[in-house]
């Protein structure tokens, strides 16, 4: 199975093409430039001290989706719409996970504050654009970049994984418990999104008023 990043050239992406890249699968770095995409997988490799890691592939945003097999939206909020545009027509009826958190820093304000959309959350927005073109599935929003990128350490939070497909999820929540430290929890349908978006401006107040970097969640009980 390929996995895409698209805009797998953020602290998001680049976070989460490393650890699947770390777990043996097969990842396809996305970007609009692809010199950019290049040099994520470099770093990557470096990351890995592996310079000859055969499971990494940059490509494009649009070959990236076209070839991959569970598509991952990592960009901002204010690239959300445009990077959906340029990727629909190779989306195919796939597996597409957002990741978008919509923060109102990406619009100019604080990064510890929501920005609430029309739609209700940013994976029922891509649900929305896309319509039957995707099985449209929320997940990996609420993982700090900062956590996935701490290579030598497991990741001290639970993947909230949202989505009205229930097939559609079963791969994503195996593909999250790939990280080490990880465990997927099913949160019901996609609307559920709108909650578990709000979480990350939460986590993010939380690393700056106590000064850390890797605040995490865990759902207790189950």
């Amino acid at each position: 199975m390929k996995i895409a990043i698209i805009g797998g050239t953020g602290y998001q992406g680049l976070g989460l093409a490393l650890r699947f890249a770390k777990s043996g699968e097969q990842v396809l770095v996305g970007s609009r430039d692809l010199k950019k995409a290049e040099n994520a997988v470099n770093i990557i490799k470096n990351m890995l001290n592996d310079d000859d890691l055969p499971n990494i592939t940059a490509m494009t945003n649009e070959e990236a989706t076209k070839n991959g097999d569970i598509i991952i939206l990592t960009v901002p909020l204010q690239a959300q719409m445009i990077t959906l545009k340029s990727i629909k027509d190779h989306v195919g009826g796939k597996i597409f996970v957002d990741a978008t958190a919509p923060l109102e820093g990406c619009i100019g304000g604080k990064p510890t504050r929501f920005v609430d959309l029309w739609e209700g959350s940013a994976s029922e927005r891509s649900a929305a654009f896309l319509g039957e073109e995707a099985r449209v599935v929320s997940a990996f929003c609420n993982i700090g970049a900062a956590s996935l990128t701490n290579i030598g350490e497991d990741v001290q939070c639970d993947c909230l994984v949202s989505g009205d497909d229930s097939d559609a999820k079963i791969p994503v929540m195996e593909l999250a418990e790939t990280i080490p430290g990880v465990r997927a929890i099913d949160c019901g349908p996609l609307e559920n999104a709108r909650i578990v978006e709000k979480i990350t401006p939460l986590l993010i107040n939380l690393n700056i008023r106590n000064r850390i970097k890797l605040a995490g969640i865990r759902i207790t009980g189950l």
